[in-house]
């Protein structure tokens, strides 16, 4: 076995003549929490598409957990689990129904899956609407629901893409402990994308920065953040330094709102 669990080797995903995601080549250790980061439209969600299999890469390629990923193999797919930026859920169903379709999908057997996804319903304090239409649940219970969907059939690595958006801070707080057990307890490797930097600051021993489709910084967070002087910056500072942004002034053109003299 390999000690990455994601390996990708000059991974290359074009649109007619844009290109989304440009000769990536990472590492993600295996039973590392990885954050995934970069600004809208650096090409997160395509990385994420190509190594669950959605989107077939331009060229280059990827092993995950030491399989070829070009043999898009059942096998690597009941190993890992997805939660995708827009959440695909059967609102027709109710929130046990789903779970333990989810999980016979997986190669359960229905009386494994009823067990695990009323353990599941528990751990995600769902059991109140275990019964009710997915279509009636909020925007965190179906994130919560979705992340119970990825985790039902015990995967060894996850993907997590935008996981805390628009859920409120006592759902991305059990989110959040239910993960790091995963990482520190049963080895998962979880891949995730977020915005949220201080929840990745928190979580996250591992972090690979994207900007305009090309990896820009990768390696432990630890050692990334320790500067050249022995100063530590904070995650921020460092996702900043790395794609180049620009702080300061406002931009030109808005002096009115910002106090400047600019009148009509």
């Amino acid at each position: 076995m390999s000690a990455f669990a994601i390996e990708t080797h000059e991974l290359t995903r074009t649109f007619g003549a844009q290109t989304a995601v440009d000769r990536l080549s990472l590492q993600v250790p295996e039973g590392s929490f990885y954050g995934f980061l970069g600004p809208n439209g650096a090409g997160k969600s395509t990385t994420i598409n190509m190594l669950t299999g959605l989107l077939s890469p331009t060229s280059g390629g990827a092993t995950l957990l030491g399989m070829d990923l070009s043999r898009n193999d059942i096998e690597i797919k009941r190993r890992i689990g997805v939660v995708p930026d827009g959440l695909h859920l059967f609102d027709r169903l109710s929130g046990e129904d789903q779970l333990r379709f989810v999980g016979e999908v997986q190669g359960l057997s229905p009386a494994v899956a009823k067990r695990r996804a009323g353990e599941l319903l528990e751990a995600m304090d769902l059991t109140s609407s275990a019964r009710k239409q997915v279509a009636g649940y909020s925007h965190g219970m179906r994130k919560k629901l979705a992340l119970s969907c990825a985790l039902i059939h015990e995967p060894r690595l996850l993907f997590l893409d935008e996981p805390f958006e628009g859920v409120d801070a006592v759902a991305t707080s059990e989110i959040r402990e239910l993960l790091q057990r995963l990482v520190s307890h049963r080895q998962v490797t979880v891949f995730l994308t977020s915005h949220v930097l201080e929840v990745v600051e928190r979580l996250c021993t591992h972090v690979g920065i994207i900007a305009s489709g090309r990896l820009v910084a990768n390696g432990s967070l630890d050692e990334m953040r320790r500067g050249a002087d022995g100063a530590t910056s904070t995650l921020e500072e460092l996702f900043l330094n790395k794609i180049g942004a620009v702080r300061g002034d406002a931009p030109a053109g808005l002096d009115w709102l910002t106090g400047g003299s600019g009148q009509e």
